[in-house]
């Protein structure tokens, strides 16, 4: 093999690749494989990785929405206010309509989550036009929804969790199988299956990577930039609302301080897995092994025995450093054009 075949071929122009083409993810994924094993000898076991995958499901949905957002240029603030108000919404609903229908509860569980999704669908809009027909700061808008939706369900509930939810609707998205598979798992997959046709394969897809790209120029090619950004945030936000159904039936109960962390979470995970903060890159699958990692990171960390206050340490600091990686691989791939 001659010296050219070894330099093309060479560990360190291999990772140098990788990282252009995925992002840090790989290195840090293993990385915490390698750590976590030597700290403790249940983190590998498969009963463990399976309890990662079945907790990651939540994060995972949230980060898919996060990702349409990120590449079309901007990022989402309110994902966990969403969540907690779709969460409070469904769970008054239902409650409401339980003594009404007491025999049809499947009747009660759908209005309840079309009330969720209702809800949902409302902030993603109020989001999308405030970006895309304002003009306002992605940033100044979510942030602004966010805190008004907070408050709105803190005043719909008085702080105190909504309880006596139909039996039906925990016992099947909340710890239901279907071949064995938990439901909530099942219906992450067809919403995985789903995002990677439509960013992939349809048009729809490839106009919110044009949009994040270069906005002006996806504005004079005729893409609706607009009507294309409003899209974003509202299906950002249904994913966000179809979250809070799930963990509304895993805890049995409508929170208004559920899902708090989930904005900083998925922004993390869509970064560390590659999603740049410019606009118009990011894959689904990548951003699915982000949010995995996310949480098996916090797995890793509970296992360890350390502190929650520590684990938000390091969450925050694995932010800063994918975006301190995202800069570095942005200035690697404007290298080589």
């Amino acid at each position: 093999m001659n010296t050219a075949t070894e330099t093309r071929f060479s560990p360190l122009r291999i990772a140098r690749t990788v990282f252009i083409r995925v992002g840090v993810l790989p290195f840090l994924l293993a990385a915490a494989l390698v750590v976590f094993s030597l700290t403790s000898q249940a983190f590998l076991t498969t009963q463990n990785l399976i309890n990662v995958g079945r907790q990651s499901v939540y994060l995972i949905l949230v980060s898919m929405g996060q990702m349409l957002v990120l590449i079309s240029g901007g990022f989402d603030l309110s994902v966990g206010m969403v969540i907690a108000l779709s969460s409070v919404v469904s769970a008054m609903t239902m409650v409401a309509l339980m003594p009404m229908f007491p025999d049809a509860v499947w009747l009660v569980i759908a209005l309840g989550a079309l009330a969720g999704f209702a809800v949902a669908a409302v902030v993603g809009a109020l989001n999308g036009v405030g970006v895309a027909v304002f003009g306002v700061s992605p940033f100044i808008m979510t942030l602004g929804v966010a805190s008004a939706g907070a408050g709105l369900a803190l005043f719909l509930t008085g702080g105190v969790p909504v309880s006596n939810l139909p039996f039906t609707f925990g016992d099947t998205f909340g710890f239901g199988r279907i071949w064995n598979v938990p439901v909530p798992v099942l219906i992450a997959i067809v919403v995985i299956f789903v995002m990677w046709i439509y960013m992939a394969h349809m048009r729809n897809g490839a106009q919110i990577y044009a949009v994040g790209g270069n906005i002006k120029a996806a504005n004079l090619s005729g893409i609706d930039t607009r009507r294309t950004l409003i899209r974003v945030y509202v299906i950002c936000a249904l994913l966000a609302g179809l979250t809070g159904l799930l963990l509304t039936a895993r805890v049995e109960t409508g929170d208004a301080n559920m899902g708090s962390s989930m904005a900083l979470e998925s922004i993390a995970a869509c970064v560390i897995a590659g999603v740049s903060l410019r606009g118009g890159i990011g894959r689904v699958e990548n951003v699915v092994l982000g949010g995995f990692f996310i949480i098996l990171v916090q797995n890793g960390m509970n296992l360890a025995q350390i502190s929650s206050y520590m684990q938000m340490v390091v969450l925050g600091s694995l932010l800063i450093l994918a975006v301190v990686f995202d800069q570095l691989r942005y200035r690697m791939i404007m290298g080589q054009r």
